[in-house]
């Protein structure tokens, strides 16, 4: 760093004009990014791309995929962990594969090769290879088959498939809810050793239609799914395991006419036998039971009570030769691992404290460590860490004040880190499993990042009307004047356990934008979201969205008392839950919030599916206060200032019928919105409709908050 001792001021006047000077020159010789970096994808050069591991080859050998000087494609290479030698790696780093291409299934071998695999002019869904490799297990017609892939013979597993019964393709809120999104739609699993398929079956018959309406063509049609909302009859399933070979399926021991629910399975490899989650409709009490492939006979391994809810296990890790498996619950108030024995009854508690697991990255056996991620060191940021399952002893294995994003070889010897801060642009690193640095891979710091007027993004937190204190991050301009007040741009989803402010980098060219154009942005988390554990999302059960929109209250008051707020434009976005609370904020909170950009907006609980609303609201008629408390509607006669609305026709996830429902409300009280109606589609807006309504919303933002017209480019 270059010395400014020959700069030595005479007084502290003098110092502060001298620093005054030198940071606006300073300033001055960098540079604004441009409307066509924001938003047109033109190239700033602040970061570059990070090396693209692609995983592991083997316990010491890691995969980077590098393009090829010649063609230009992506080469797999094999790069040595220890030394950094690297080769090409010849064996095919995906394996085999198939998809669905003409409604028919077709296979890639190891070596590329090719084959159609199903020849039906009905659409198969959800290939699937078996372990071994042999079969692809699929659906057709909501019957559940599988293809041998050698002889292209087809096995038929199920007969009954219908517009409302389901074999291995999920319920819609089955989808939705408990196997997600990622699932699309499979509900089939193969066991480890290829011999048989676990399927779940849906009987849809008893659950309401609603219809979803398309304007297209002449007449128009509607769309009827099968949408069980608040209170409303939930699909009949039942858990059937099949050979693979064909034969009669074997049902699992329970009465599928029961008011329940069934989580993902999981396949013990040690016994063969099949777990599955069960969780009564109430959602506060779950249980695994092991079934037996043989003769569906189930028995009780795990049971937890909560008073308020339970979520669904992801994993359930399971130790080699019966030793024991890994329970990862928030039952204390703080997620953690439990270690128990293969009979279910405890063995010891691994982790404990007011902070939360995220994974199990891995089990080494052989020297009785998990690895695992967790927010410890802040509820901000995630870490690894290595706990002894016989002394409980755990040891962080990253380093510094970043977030931590782990890729660990097979074995654990070694581990890759992707990290980065709100400050830092993404770094990535090798390390061993004691947490020494091998080697940098890379860093994405471009080389335009010094050119450039960046804003900076500050994590800060802010204190709750009953005294808990929780984060938001601030973007402020880069060209802020003194005395001067700018327009607060708030950005939150809200969802129980789906915080959005973290410590890691995430400033676009469009965050720079709005920075250089004056606008304050901010994002914010509330108490349910994580930061504070389960213990913070207790406070929600049974009145969703109050305390939340209460917090966003809270720091909202806190921005708007700072000398560099504008109180009159103190504006605030979502998406979804997002929308709820966006809309809540212009009710509810309308004498702290001035104006609001809502999507896809639930507007009352009862109008959304049973399996999430009720997991914190109960049903309807067993918490009729509490849904009318939550209720958008029951707080329009206070809604002031301006509220851009926005909604796809066939939403399947948040339907239409709770934007008009509120518009309704708004109507009959002569109440002035914005409304924004989207022809065709989704819960999320795609293509040219996704690229209009960005459009839009960036009109609002420069009409409403920056009161100057958008650039026209």
């Amino acid at each position: 760093m270059r010395s400014l001792h020959w700069l030595r001021p005479t007084s502290i006047t003098s110092a502060a004009l001298l620093l005054t000077g030198m940071l606006q020159l300073h300033a001055q010789e960098k540079q604004d990014i441009t409307f066509e970096q924001a938003f047109r994808g033109k190239a700033t050069d602040i970061t570059k791309p990070l090396p693209v591991i692609k995983g592991w080859a083997d316990a010491t050998h890691y995969l980077e995929m590098r393009p090829d000087a010649g063609s230009g494609r992506m080469q797999a290479w094999t790069v040595d962990a220890a030394t950094g030698k690297s080769e090409i790696y010849t064996a095919p780093v995906d394996g085999p594969s198939v998809e669905v291409r003409e409604k028919d299934i077709f296979y890639k071998s190891a070596d590329g090769n090719t084959a159609r695999l199903t020849n039906d002019p009905q659409e198969e869904k959800n290939p699937t290879l078996s372990p071994d490799g042999k079969y692809v297990a699929f659906t057709r017609n909501n019957d559940l088959y599988s293809v041998e892939v050698a002889t292209r013979k087809e096995i038929r597993y199920t007969n009954d498939g219908s517009d409302v019964i389901y074999n291995g393709w999920a319920s819609w809120v089955y989808y939705e809810e408990i196997l997600g999104r990622p699932s699309r739609y499979r509900a089939f699993w193969w066991s480890p050793d290829s011999r048989h398929i676990a399927y779940m079956h849906f009987n849809d018959s008893k659950v309401p239609v609603f219809p979803i309406y398309s304007e297209k063509g002449q007449h128009g049609y509607s769309e009827n799914t099968r949408y069980p909302k608040a209170g409303d009859p939930n699909p009949a399933v039942k858990l059937g395991i099949v050979p693979t070979t064909g034969g009669p399926t074997v049902w699992a021991d329970f009465n599928e006419n029961d008011d329940q629910y069934f989580g993902t399975p999981f396949w013990n490899k040690d016994d063969g036998q099949l777990w599955i989650q069960w969780m009564n409709r109430g959602q506060d009490n779950l249980k695994i039971y092991s079934i037996q492939p043989g003769n569906g006979a189930k028995k009780e391994i795990y049971n937890e009570k909560q008073q308020t809810w339970i979520d669904w296990f992801d994993e359930v890790p399971f130790l080699s030769n019966k030793q024991g498996f890994l329970i990862k619950s928030d039952k204390s108030g703080w997620t953690h691992l439990y270690l128990h024995n293969v009979d279910g009854s405890l063995k010891k508690q691994l982790t404990s404290g007011n902070w939360t697991v995220k994974d199990v990255i891995q089990i080494d056996e052989k020297s009785q460590v998990v690895y695992f991620t967790a927010r410890k060191e802040t509820s901000a940021r995630f870490d690894l860490y290595k706990v002894n399952m016989k002394t409980g002893a755990i040891n962080r294995l990253t380093f510094g004040n970043y977030n931590h994003i782990i890729s660990m070889a097979p074995g654990g010897k070694y581990f890759v880190t992707t990290y980065s801060n709100l400050q830092t642009p993404g770094k990535m690193a090798l390390l061993d499993n004691s947490g020494k640095v091998i080697r940098e891979l890379g860093d994405g710091r471009g080389s335009k990042y010094d050119s450039y007027n960046l804003a900076r993004t500050e994590l800060k937190t802010y204190k709750t009307r009953d005294g808990l204190e929780l984060p938001m991050t601030i973007i402020m301009p880069v060209h802020m004047e003194a005395g001067k007040k700018y327009p607060i741009l708030i950005s939150i989803y809200g969802g129980p356990d789906a915080g959005t402010v973290y410590d890691t980098w995430k400033l676009s060219s469009t965050q720079q934008w709005w920075a250089q154009e004056g606008l304050i942005q901010v994002a914010i988390d509330n108490r349910s979201s994580g930061h504070l554990g389960k213990t913070g999302m207790n406070y929600i059960h049974r009145k969703l969205g109050i305390y939340e929109i209460e917090d966003y209250m809270d720091a909202a008051k806190w921005l708007r008392s700072q000398s560099w707020a504008d109180a009159d434009k103190i504006c605030i976005t979502g998406g979804s839950f997002g929308g709820y609370m966006t809309v809540m904020a212009l009710t509810y909170g309308a004498d702290v919030f001035t104006h609001g950009i809502a999507h896809a907006a639930v507007t009352d609980w009862q109008l959304y599916d049973s399996h999430y609303t009720e997991r914190y609201m109960d049903s309807p008629a067993e918490n009729p206060e509490g849904y009318k408390q939550t209720a958008v509607m029951t707080y329009a006669d206070r809604y002031k200032g301006v509220l851009r609305i926005a909604h796809g026709t066939m939403d399947d996830n948040v339907h239409l019928q709770h934007c008009l429902q509120f518009l309704d409300k708004l109507e009959n009280l002569n109440k002035h919105y914005e409304l924004m109606i989207y022809p065709g589609e989704r819960h999320r807006f795609e293509g040219l409709k996704a690229a209009h309504s960005l459009g839009e919303t960036n009109r609002f933002i420069y009409h409403n908050l920056l009161n100057k017209p958008y650039p026209e480019h």
